[in-house]
């Protein structure tokens, strides 16, 4: 069995999670706080960054969108209908684009900075960053999210699934985004209906069930969040 270095309140990492439950392969997961800056994790990725898999050999793969191109040179190429990617390169392109699209502009602009804020900073110490929420950069996170949000629902209403006709990597690295900021309460899906029926049809899916069980200590989801029909 593969190991997974993760945060359950990282995209990054819930989105490589997804990846493999779809192809319907376990992972073992270990919880890493990368404030902590652990000796034996930063020997396997110096750069202290989540998530990183320890593949065959005890090999580690560091980075979200390096390791969905390892899942798919290793599992996705064997599974044909099922494969997260497709065979055509400009449909590969739009595939990555999206994929690249939720994690990291919609990590940078919305993601990152209301789970270091509402989730991360509780816990840390301050000599770590930790301490009190800054409302300003939650602000500044909520105002983006209306953007994000109008874009998926677009996409979802002209699209069957995201990047096209079938379920791939684009549409489980915004079910990764959006699932955080779900479980913190802060989309309102009463205005985005497209998006709404598109998550929805996401969150039934098999591989996401581990993610609906994720719990943060002093942190309780939304009252939604676990309902796979809101």
């Amino acid at each position: 069995m593969l190991t997974l270095f993760h945060h359950p309140m990282f995209a990054t990492c819930r989105f490589v999670r997804l990846a493999f439950g779809e192809y319907g392969e376990e992972l073992a997961l270990i919880e890493e706080k990368p404030w902590a800056r652990r000796k034996e994790f930063l020997s396997l990725n110096p750069a202290g960054t989540l998530p990183v898999l320890l593949a065959e050999g005890d090999v580690p793969i560091v980075g979200a969108m390096i390791i969905s191109e390892y899942i798919d040179e290793t599992r996705g190429v064997l599974k044909r209908e099922r494969r997260l990617f497709a065979e055509d390169p400009m449909e590969r392109a739009e595939i990555r684009r999206l994929t690249d699209w939720y994690l990291t502009k919609t990590d940078s602009e919305v993601t990152r900075h209301l789970v270091r804020e509402r989730v991360l900073k509780p816990h840390m110490p301050e000599s770590a960053g930790g301490g009190s929420p800054d409302s300003a950069a939650i602000r500044a996170a909520r105002a983006n999210i209306r953007q994000h949000m109008k874009y998926t629902n677009w996409l979802a209403g002209t699209r069957h699934w995201l990047a096209g006709t079938r379920i791939t990597y684009a549409d489980l690295a915004a079910a990764a985004s959006l699932s955080v900021l779900d479980y913190l309460g802060e989309i309102d899906w009463r205005e985005h209906s497209s998006a709404r029926e598109w998550y929805t049809r996401v969150k039934s899916r098999p591989s996401f069930r581990p993610l609906l069980a994720d719990r943060v200590r002093g942190l309780t989801p939304a009252s939604h969040y676990a309902d796979l029909d809101f």
